[in-house]
């Protein structure tokens, strides 16, 4: 039986024509290889900028229904394209979209998740030889109302079409070779990485490593998905692989740093001490699909019997979270919302960390001696993240990278932006 191999390709990667004819060269090289081959792609360049971009020049505020509307037709362009480009080097190919397929989601506006694919009509494609090329970031309700998957969608399309036909492996294709000890933008001898735990990356991804979006890594990781970040412009690099910690060789505690620009602290002052607030607060937060990353409740006042709830999340989600919490505001009986959205959080990752004295008071040391400001701290075995002024991250990033010896030899090459997640 033959095998089926997924590959993904970002928006820059098929920014223009040129760009989509080698994408198809690079398509009909695995099929050559005696694969069945399903390709997912992104919209092409920065369309969805340009198209978001467009509909708040209209409204200042978008109906979440329109909007997937407007952004799912990004990736019908794509696909159309780059299907036309394979059939022109004489392969056979056809495009779909996600109705088409049978992406089926949840009934949620921009951040929908999926709960099915349907495959009836991908094996039948594929069985008569056809290469597939399928629009990413897309969904469909079973009501039949278009979806988008909100940030790294592409990638988690990818990842969840090579679950349901139980792909050899899923071959994400980006801009950079690989996944790197820290961004290659900032540090050029940033070290690329062979191999990577499912676990680590998912951590980095949610620190802000802009390879691969968490989503796309937890459902790889849940259906034990081979995962390889690849180059899109050297295709004979096999890039990283992505696998479980448990058939990795672990040789340093630290695998890769992550800065993420993208965050808002808010502070709940305030707060009565009382069973419930907490639960009430986040509860309605999450009714809205707001995700909460850092918690820190402080102690109970004596005087006031209350407290502050400190949570960070990102900055995208900022006005809908005011909105939420001006609404609650009476109902929780809660003094000030204090609002930060110039903090980064600085994240250190590896599976090495675990039982391993020292390294939170290597990286705290080190941030002090840069004359940096922690302001929120949280831990799991394999990440410390601290939140620190905007302005200090990038020199925050360099100094732990450097302290921790993940610099390389070599000059990492970028070409053009990271990918779109």
């Amino acid at each position: 039986m033959r095998k089926v191999i997924v590959q993904k390709f970002g928006g820059t990667s098929v920014a223009d024509t040129e760009k989509i004819k080698n994408v198809a060269k690079t398509v009909i090289r695995e099929k050559e290889n005696g694969n069945d081959v399903v390709v997912v792609v992104s919209a092409m360049g920065h369309t969805t900028d340009y198209l978001v971009k467009m509909a708040k020049d209209l409204s200042a505020d978008p109906s979440g229904r329109e909007m997937d509307m407007l952004l799912s037709t990004g990736e019908g362009v794509s696909i159309a394209l780059l299907a036309m480009a394979i059939q022109a080097q004489g392969y056979d190919a056809v495009s779909f979209n996600a109705m088409q397929i049978g992406i089926i989601t949840e009934n949620v506006h921009s951040k929908a998740r999926i709960i099915d694919i349907k495959t009836d009509k991908l094996k039948k494609n594929l069985k008569e030889g056809k290469i597939i090329v399928v629009a990413g970031f897309q969904g469909v309700t079973e009501d039949g109302e278009i979806t988008t998957l909100g940030r790294g969608g592409s990638d988690t399309s990818a990842v969840a079409l090579a679950a349901a036909l139980n792909a050899e492996r899923c071959d994400i294709y980006t801009d950079v070779e690989g996944v790197y000890t820290t961004d290659p933008r900032i540090v050029p001898k940033a070290t690329r990485l062979d191999e990577i735990s499912y676990e680590e990356m998912l951590e980095l991804a949610h620190a802000g490593a802009n390879v691969l979006h968490p989503r796309s890594v937890e459902t790889a990781k849940q259906f034990n998905v081979p995962l390889r970040v690849r180059s899109s412009f050297k295709t004979d690099n096999l890039g990283t692989l992505i696998l479980g910690v448990d058939k990795m060789e672990i040789y340093k505690p630290v695998t890769g740093v992550a800065a993420d620009l993208s965050q808002a602290r808010i502070v709940v002052c305030d707060v009565p001490d009382t069973p419930g607030q907490a639960a009430k607060l986040f509860s309605n937060l999450a009714k809205e699909h707001i995700s909460v990353d850092m918690i820190i409740q402080s102690y109970a006042r004596k005087v006031s019997n209350t407290n502050d709830i400190a949570f960070t999340i990102d900055s995208s989600d900022l006005d809908k979270t005011i909105k939420t919490l001006d609404s609650l505001k009476k109902d929780l009986n809660c003094g000030d919302i204090q609002v930060n959205d110039n903090i980064a959080k600085v994240s250190i990752v590896g599976a090495g960390m675990i039982d391993r004295p020292g390294i939170a008071s290597t990286m705290f040391q080190t941030l002090a001696d840069l004359g940096v400001n922690i302001k929120m701290i949280s831990t799991s075995e394999i990440k410390i993240s601290c939140l620190v002024d905007k302005d200090d991250a990038e020199r925050a990033l360099k100094a732990l990278h450097n302290v921790f010896e993940l610099e390389g030899d070599e000059t990492a090459v970028v070409k053009g932006d990271l990918p779109d997640v």
